[in-house]
């Protein structure tokens, strides 16, 4: 990451495009490089431009910022994605989040709370609290049972330490309470779950959260 926070704007409507650029560009650490009306735009937009982040309209005609995110995430060296809902409850955001977004804002939410929400994207920690992750989880665990499988099969590529890491993850808990919670230091525990994403193949610990829960290793 850049050490200011570079970011692409991807929205249909212009005069959102236009707040938040307002909103982004009054923070001294954030730039925004450049703006798309629609997914498609995107790919060749994040190729010259390179953005720390893409901030990422869900519903756009033509391709929308589902089908983007997905594409944006399973290319090597991808940017973070934070996605835009209008809706808490959206049942696309679940798709979004499984593509490996590293978190969702409603358009609702406050100025400073999206320069803290990009902030902390670009440096790899997810956007959503432990209490949204959870409400979160809760939606995006429907029909389980046939995920059930082989999401523990997965798992079984993890050591026992790493599992019970990943279960705290899967329980909506920061790296500080994981640590207190299985006697471990807050580097140990950073170290734990850098190691399972790698060996899981996944992109950030929101994912691994929805495998967990997958695999019914959260109560």
């Amino acid at each position: 990451m850049s050490e200011r926070v570079k970011v692409l704007v991807v929205d249909d409507d212009p005069l959102v495009r236009a707040g938040l650029r307002m909103i982004l560009g009054g923070a001294a650490d954030v730039e925004v490089v450049g703006e798309a009306g629609s997914g498609a735009d995107v790919p060749p937009l994040v190729a010259e431009l390179r953005p720390d982040v893409v901030l990422m309209d869900l519903h756009m005609p033509g391709v929308d910022g589902l089908a983007a995110t997905e594409r944006l995430r399973a290319a090597p060296g991808a940017p973070e994605v934070l996605v835009l809902t209008a809706f808490e409850a959206d049942g696309h955001v679940r798709r979004a989040l499984r593509a490996g977004a590293g978190g969702f804002l409603l358009k609702d939410t406050p100025p400073a709370a999206i320069v803290a929400a990009v902030r902390k994207v670009a440096a790899g920690e997810p956007v959503l609290s432990p209490e949204v992750t959870r409400r979160l989880i809760g939606l995006a665990v429907g029909g389980a049972d046939d995920r059930r499988a082989p999401a523990r099969e997965r798992l079984r590529a993890l050591n026992t330490r790493e599992t019970e890491v990943a279960a705290e993850v899967g329980r909506g808990r920061s790296n500080a309470e994981i640590a207190a919670a299985l006697h471990l230091s807050v580097p140990t525990v950073k170290t734990h779950v850098s190691a399972a994403l790698a060996k899981l193949g996944l992109n950030n610990r929101v994912q691994l959260a929805l495998l967990v829960n997958d695999a019914g290793l959260v109560d």
